[in-house]
């Protein structure tokens, strides 16, 4: 299915990451559908502010929390380094697997599968070409149903409109300045603490640990499930860039309208890393689901995601289904 493709990062923190991942996956979890990238498509027309390039110094106070306006300044500049990301990730393709572990109640496992992708870039557009199942290559008949399937993502887009590209193109803009809002709101949902400085692949990153502030009031609409999370974030020091999110659920939250729930414990991990030197893109999820679907249907699965063999590819380059190289 993709999960992590599907349902993510249109905001930068990994607490906004959990509530949406686990939420995808309650109520997309028999999905077969077409998934986007990792990353979300930055709009074209969208202009991001210039990237503040002065080092930023997390100073703890005297209880050792981190200052709400020394967070906000972070979550600020590492929110308009996606958006430079979300510009070089388009000129990417990558290699994605998924396997998932579907438990019992117990916590044994009942039955495993895997799913490899093959993630492309079309008109600027993320699409999933499935390539194989369990670790083999798809029967012919399958193969074809994706390439027909990338096909007519192909015809779409070259079909579009100005008028219905711009709407697009102004929907998703809209949709990332509603993310920037809630990304901000994060320094004043959580108690920050710095919990020291770790090495990860080389590069020095703070390591902030974060925990609901109590009587917090939330003011955007999807800031109301801050509460139920607590966890770290690692952040590189350089770049402003996080590398690292282990997040957990600490209560039971309640999901859309069809009565989900994800229970307790529910745990998700991202790792990212520096591609080509010029950009940060996923390398590895885990999560654990506990949840119950319209009070009926539970699911308890342990999911692993890995992203490998990143390909820079020209974006002058035709588009074909026959190796799909890229767009136009």
């Amino acid at each position: 299915m993709g999960l992590f493709r599907m349902s993510v990062m249109r905001s930068w923190v990994g607490l906004i990451f959990a509530v949406v991942l686990l939420a995808g996956c309650v109520l997309g979890q028999d999905s077969d559908s077409v998934s986007t990238s990792p990353l979300p498509s930055t709009p074209a027309m969208a202009v991001s502010r210039p990237i503040d390039l002065k080092p930023i110094d997390l100073t703890p106070d005297a209880s050792g929390a981190v200052p709400p306006e020394q967070i906000r300044d972070l979550l600020r500049r590492a929110e308009d380094k996606d958006l430079e990301n979300d510009k070089r990730q388009r000129d990417y393709t990558y290699i994605e697997r998924e396997e998932r572990h579907h438990l019992d109640g117990h916590g044994g496992v009942k039955r495993v599968e895997s799913r490899t992708s093959e993630i492309l870039e079309i008109y600027g557009e993320p699409a999933e070409r499935l390539t194989a199942k369990d670790d083999k290559p798809l029967a012919a008949d399958e193969a074809k149903k994706e390439d027909d399937k990338i096909q007519k993502i192909i015809d779409k887009r070259k079909q579009e409109s100005e008028a219905d590209r711009r709407k697009r193109l102004e929907h998703e803009e809209k949709s990332r300045e509603d993310d920037r809002k809630f990304v901000l709101e994060i320094a004043d949902a959580f108690n920050f603490r710095l919990a020291g400085s770790e090495v990860i692949d080389g590069r020095d990153a703070w390591v902030l640990e974060g925990e609901p502030r109590p009587g917090y009031e939330p003011k955007h609409r999807d800031a109301k499930m801050l509460n139920k999370f607590k966890g770290r974030v690692w952040i590189d020091k350089t770049d402003a860039q996080w590398v690292k999110l282990d997040i957990t659920a600490i209560d039971t939250i309640a999901v859309g309208w069809v009565l989900a729930r994800i229970h307790k414990g529910a745990h998700v991990m991202v790792e990212m890393t520096r591609v080509n030197d010029e950009v940060w893109l996923p390398k590895h999820v885990q999560f654990h689901l506990d949840a119950r679907v319209a009070l009926f249907k539970n699911y308890i699965e342990d999911v692993e995601q890995t992203f490998r063999d990143y390909k820079k590819f020209r974006t002058d380059t035709k588009i074909t289904v026959v190796g799909v190289e890229s767009r136009e």
